[in-house]
């Protein structure tokens, strides 16, 4: 017998992981990438800086937050000792899987949930942890649950191996429906007994973290997703919806008839500057661009462009979780870039240039530049393929364009903010805000093209129409995120620059208490908010 089928029998067996741990591990992580020393190393210091906060919470909301993942979990204990010491009973749901996407046998499960467990046990009373490994889960789901279900196996498989199609017996599609199922036979249970007055999750779109969310829908609980961007001390959340769909539907209603103060929209200009020189500013932690900006006209000698009209066609990555499931006519963003690609094949009067997504150096699975090499052995002359490595600023093409095509890319709405028309294929957070073409379909999508490369300079948007690209994005990228102590990546450094006791203190809860407040279902009004 090998050791991995040993592991697995033993697994199986009563106590046998217990008496293990006991002997052999106790107060030791177990091996592999699921580990809490942060955790565990900041838990007590947490604890004692809630407990002259916390008052027993008998009349707090029953809150219910839950991960999976140890960066989830962690994050996940932080925000819920923060919510109990601001006076919530909160209980802690978690898995403890180190990795979501290769299958651990069932000894090393156990073996993690016990060690989850332990760490988990140093922060009460203030919050109670529970692993869903240890609950009994139902006998079967309804059939609305078994159609979300369904969607978040298929996110989980796109997400995981970064293509839009897949083989259904591949490896990862079985390991998710084996677990994504597991974890809905068991948070259903729980839920229905043992009704929270709020659940929050993070992401809420993919794994087990979209499952949560799709349960508490279906059993009419608030809910509350969360995310991060790339603005530091901020969170993005959503009431009721998940979070990676970027609705700001309520925010823009709100807030587009209300003046961008001048000071404001300087800010806002600076960003862009920074963005488009591929420098850091401000708290926002990641550079947009791998190359400082030459110039459109160096990149127009360097691509060999003529006097053609210039389309501008940068990509979104395969599997990214801001695609997911954001069709509108095309069944797959593979076939809108394909069709389009056949489409302007045809069209030798205009240039198409492809800026692939320098994010796919990060990713393994299809790149759009293999996509279009396969369909164009061949590349002819006026269409001009960026690969992802090259180092060209996408802000310098936006100098030479003049149409845009994206997916769900926010370079859609930058190129709009200098007057470039741009026409969206995918449901984007900016789709239907009066400066972009939003076709519904096929003929439209094509019609749309040819009647904007008709004249050109023509089709250039509005004063008006930059005017509210430009509102548009300050909301997006100053209003839509929330003030909020602890960012995910550098989660531990920010815990020691704004730490438990100053978030709970009347200063800290002056900055960060209204999203904790909407994190626990406060209606977030954003007419009402500053």
């Amino acid at each position: 017998m090998d050791k991995r089928t040993l592991k697995e029998f033993l697994g199986k067996v009563p106590f046998t992981v217990e008496l293990y741990w006991l002997l052999r591990q106790r107060n030791q992580p177990p091996a592999g990438r699921f580990k809490l020393k942060n955790l565990q190393a900041h838990l007590p210091e947490m604890c004692r800086q809630v407990r002259p906060h916390y008052k027993g919470n008998e009349n707090g909301k029953k809150v219910f937050i839950f991960a999976t993942l140890h960066y989830w979990i962690e994050h996940a204990a932080a925000l819920g000792l923060a919510l109990a010491g601001l006076g919530d009973h909160v209980t802690l749901g978690y898995l403890p899987y180190g990795e979501w996407e290769k299958p651990i046998n069932r000894f090393d499960l156990r073996r993690q949930n016990i060690y989850a467990y332990q760490v988990l046990q140093e922060a009460q009373p203030y919050l109670k942890a529970i692993s869903l490994l240890d609950v009994r889960p139902a006998h079967e789901l309804p059939e609305a649950l078994e159609k979300a279900l369904q969607q978040v196996i298929s996110f989980d498989t796109q997400y995981t191996l970064q293509e839009e199609e897949f083989d259904p017996s591949h490896p990862v599609h079985l390991l998710r429906v084996e677990r994504d199922r597991a974890a809905m036979l068991a948070v259903y249970a729980y839920l229905k007994a043992n009704r929270p007055d709020v659940v929050i999750v993070p992401n809420g779109s993919i794994q087990e973290l979209g499952v949560v969310y799709w349960v508490a829908r279906h059993l009419n609980i608030p809910v509350v997703t969360y995310e991060f961007g790339d603005r530091r001390e901020h969170i993005w959340l959503a009431q009721n919806a998940q979070i990676m769909r970027q609705e700001v539907d309520a925010l823009w209603e709100a807030r587009k008839d209300r003046p961008v103060r001048d000071l404001d929209m300087q800010r806002l200009r600076s960003m862009f500057a920074a963005r488009q020189n591929a420098r850091l500013w401000e708290s926002f932690a990641r550079l947009w661009q791998g190359a400082p900006a030459q110039g459109g006209q160096q990149i127009r000698a360097d691509l060999k462009l003529d006097k053609r009209p210039v389309v501008l066609l940068p990509t979104n990555v395969f599997g990214d979780s801001l695609t997911l499931g954001r069709q509108v006519f095309s069944p797959t963003m593979k076939e809108w870039i394909t069709r389009t690609v056949r489409y302007f094949e045809g069209r030798p009067d205009v240039q198409l240039v492809i800026r692939v997504h320098p994010g796919e150096l990060l990713t393994h699975g299809t790149s759009m530049e293999s996509v279009i090499r396969d369909l164009l052995p061949t590349i002819p002359e006026h269409i001009h393929l960026i690969a992802p490595g090259e180092k060209v600023n996408t802000y310098d093409l936006l100098e030479l364009a003049d149409l845009g095509l994206v997916y769900t890319t926010t370079v859609g709405m930058e190129m709009a903010m200098t007057s470039i028309p741009v026409v969206v294929a995918g449901k984007t957070h900016y789709r239907g805000r009066g400066f972009t073409h939003d076709p519904a379909d096929w003929p439209e999508y094509f019609a749309t093209i040819d009647r904007l490369l008709v004249d050109p300079a023509a089709a250039r948007l509005t004063r008006a129409q930059v005017e509210t690209a430009w509102q548009y994005a300050y909301r997006f990228f100053f209003d839509f995120p929330r003030p909020f102590p602890w960012h995910l990546v550098g989660m531990w450094d920010d815990m020691k620059a704004r730490p438990m006791s100053y978030v709970l203190s009347d200063e800290g809860r002056q900055l960060y208490g209204k999203t904790f407040g909407y994190l626990t279902g406060e209606p977030l009004d954003w007419k009402a908010i500053e």
